[in-house]
């Protein structure tokens, strides 16, 4: 069935791995399968996203989405996960809590990006927090393949998440600490003394030869999220 990914406007990653830029804020979902389990890194930001999302790997892989790991707790990476029912969803600890809390804040902020108000609306009502969360580093098996996921801590957000997937080359899936399409963004939940270091880890669990798939934006390499660290470090000294 890989042959299709293209199609669907995915772009494919390696075996039976791919990943989407999703329409209007070119946020990224990626796909992982292995032949007991699928996981879905984010689901878009709204629920009519999560949809389209949940029926394209469906008809890519023949099999249902598994397992989900939220990059952070941002509308536009997590609106979608309702529609994935039955699915795990794993996220950094803290994220459970404050999803639970903060679905109006969500809402408000999906509206003010432009999310239709009823989208908005149905996707913060139906907003599911991650039944379990990662301290420190949580391996997924598959089925013949296993993925780990990686606590960061707060940098880009309060509670940020990547996931490694091991191959020839790894898979780093950042979230928005690595953003390719724009400047890295820095809102009122971030830590940006903080960053940096977050960025070093991604470099040391993936190393020089990985791919690095960022929240927004093209699959870069180790090279451009040198480059990055070395910008935020100057661009938030003494942050």
């Amino acid at each position: 069935m890989d042959a299709s990914w293209e199609d669907f406007g995915w772009e494919r990653l390696g075996r039976a791995t791919g990943r989407r830029r999703l329409p209007v804020w070119d946020a990224t979902a990626l796909l992982v399968a292995g032949t007991d389990g699928v996981l879905l890194c984010d689901t878009g930001s709204s629920l009519r996203e999560g949809v389209e999302l949940r029926v394209q790997a469906q008809a890519l892989l023949g099999r249902r989405v598994t397992h989900i790991a939220l990059s952070h707790p941002h509308f536009d990476h997590v609106l979608g996960t309702a529609a994935f029912a039955g699915a795990r969803v794993y996220g950094a600890a803290g994220t459970a809590d404050l999803l639970r809390r903060e679905a109006d804040a969500l809402y408000a902020d999906a509206v003010a990006h432009g999310l239709p108000e009823a989208d908005a609306a149905v996707s913060a009502g139906l907003l599911v927090a991650p039944h379990e969360e990662v301290r420190g580093e949580r391996t997924l098996d598959l089925g013949g393949r296993e993925v780990l996921l990686v606590e960061l801590g707060a940098a880009h957000s309060g509670h940020d998440l990547a996931v490694l997937v091991p191959g020839s080359p790894a898979l780093v899936f950042c979230g928005d600490l690595v953003e390719e399409s724009g400047a890295p963004q820095a809102g009122p939940d971030a830590r940006p003394a903080r960053w940096p270091a977050a960025l070093d880890r991604l470099l040391e669990l993936g190393g020089e030869d990985a791919l690095y798939v960022p929240g927004h934006g093209a699959v870069v390499d180790a090279a451009f999220v040198r480059a990055q660290r070395e910008a935020l470090a100057a661009r938030f000294e003494g942050a």
